[in-house]
């Protein structure tokens, strides 16, 4: 048992420090390469929208048939998907619309500004505001990859793309604050620990009351979770890169790469 989590809680890990990767690029890199960014958060949204309808759902429309019957396991389904969006709904909306983490960063904006103190706070504030978002993502993260591990590596690794311009997000206004790039890896990396103690927090809470209908009502929301994701945050952060069409083939590709890894895993 402590096997099977030791994985899900790793993957969890790995997800939410690729904001450490986004704020090395924001260090290292001269130019924004705006086509990849877009491409990758594009794809990002593609792999989750599909895992959410094709896998997770499915899955959790399974469960629950089993356990409650057709008809009424379809409706517990609907619904925890539906709950799954509203609790991330609630948490978008909670965050201050300034220092909303949406908004897309470059690279070239770490030179752009003069140190401003002023601006510390909009980076504390920018963190703390990825942190919100990125501890459902954690328990997300974890609760797929505890019922498949290969589906939650593939959540995990669209969770880490997604990541990346994240952690440029709270680099660049630490940075012009501060002008001490240490401080603003480290304030980036902290902002992803959110999806470990998520996933922690899943583990020590639900895992002792875990059921199949548990299971399905977790993997029913962990689906519409990731659905808002990409539809809010994924899709038009990609798009004001201003790489719209390049964007759209990378959703479609993330679904064409899911669609064959699932095929060849089956």
């Amino acid at each position: 048992m402590e096997q099977n989590i030791l994985i899900p809680l790793l993957l969890t890990l790995g997800a939410g420090l690729a904001t450490g990767i986004g704020s090395a690029i924001a260090f290292f890199a001269r130019r924004t390469n705006k086509r990849l960014l877009s491409f990758s958060l594009g794809l990002s949204g593609g792999v989750m929208v599909y895992v959410s309808f094709v896998e997770l759902f499915q899955q959790a429309n399974a469960t629950l048939a089993a356990e409650w019957g057709p008809r009424a396991g379809g409706a517990v389904t609907v619904a925890a998907f539906f709950a799954g969006i509203l609790l991330i709904g609630i948490i978008d909306r909670l965050v201050p619309s300034v220092e909303n983490p949406h908004e897309a960063h470059r690279v070239e904006e770490m030179e752009a500004r003069p140190r401003n103190t002023k601006l510390m706070r909009m980076g504390l504030l920018t963190a703390l505001a990825i942190g919100i978002h990125n501890f459902p993502e954690g328990i997300a993260t974890f609760a797929s990859a505890v019922d498949d591990v290969t589906l939650g590596a593939a959540i995990a690794v669209a969770i880490a793309i997604h990541n990346i311009p994240e952690g440029i997000a709270v680099s660049v206004p630490v940075y012009y604050a501060t002008g001490n790039r240490r401080r603003a890896f480290l304030l980036s990396l902290l902002s992803g620990l959110a999806e470990p103690v998520g996933a922690l927090l899943a583990y020590l809470v639900l895992m002792p009351f875990m059921t199949p209908t548990l299971m399905g009502c977790i993997l029913a929301a962990v689906a519409g979770i990731m659905v808002f994701i990409s539809i809010d945050e994924l899709l038009p952060a990609a798009r004001e890169y201003g790489e719209a069409h390049t964007s759209i083939y990378g959703v479609v590709a993330g679904m064409a790469l899911m669609a064959v890894s699932l095929l060849l895993l089956a």
